[in-house]
């Protein structure tokens, strides 16, 4: 998910408290605890809109959450005042894709087209799938499902905003 602000990237919201401490119990939009690391900074927007930078103590997994402490929140009652805020990092603090690899944010938005330079639409969103995401392509009411692999997504340009596909058979 992507903020209003380019600059920052939604990674997460509060959904509760955990212990007496002032540790959040957080709904993780991200892959991997990485973007919760140890005195990385973090831009809290609560539920009234007003943000403020805190900074990560420590995070760990917890079913299907993630618990969080922050630097100078440690009581319960800081903690409960906060449920519901949504938490961001910025987008420059992110590690460097692998090779071939993107971050959706990044393709979101693009222009696709064929090899043979015929209009598609825009890429809308990407359903990520068990073996490869797929990305959903619209072009007003039409919409077609890409494969997000290699023999597929030919070349992305971004200077141009432009994803060059070759449909398979049927598409």
């Amino acid at each position: 998910m992507e903020d209003n602000n380019s600059n920052y990237l939604l990674i997460a919201k509060i959904v509760g408290t955990h212990s007496l401490n002032g540790t959040f119990r957080v709904y993780s939009y991200a892959e991997s605890l990485s973007v919760f690391k140890p005195d990385s900074l973090i831009l809290m927007r609560n539920t009234k809109g007003s943000e403020k930078i805190h900074v990560v103590n420590w995070a760990k997994s917890l079913k299907k959450t993630v618990l969080l402490s922050l630097k100078g929140i440690s009581t319960i009652s800081q903690a409960e005042a906060l449920i519901g805020s949504e938490l961001f990092i910025s987008k420059a603090d992110l590690p460097e894709p692998e090779g071939g690899t993107y971050y959706w944010f990044d393709i979101i938005g693009l222009s696709v087209f064929t090899i043979d330079n015929e209009y598609i639409g825009s890429l809308e969103s990407i359903i990520q799938t068990g073996g490869n995401d797929v990305f959903v392509v619209k072009d007003g009411d039409k919409e077609i499902l890409i494969p997000g692999i290699e023999s597929v997504v030919l070349s992305i340009d971004f200077n141009r905003k432009i994803m060059t596909v070759d449909l398979p058979d049927g598409l």
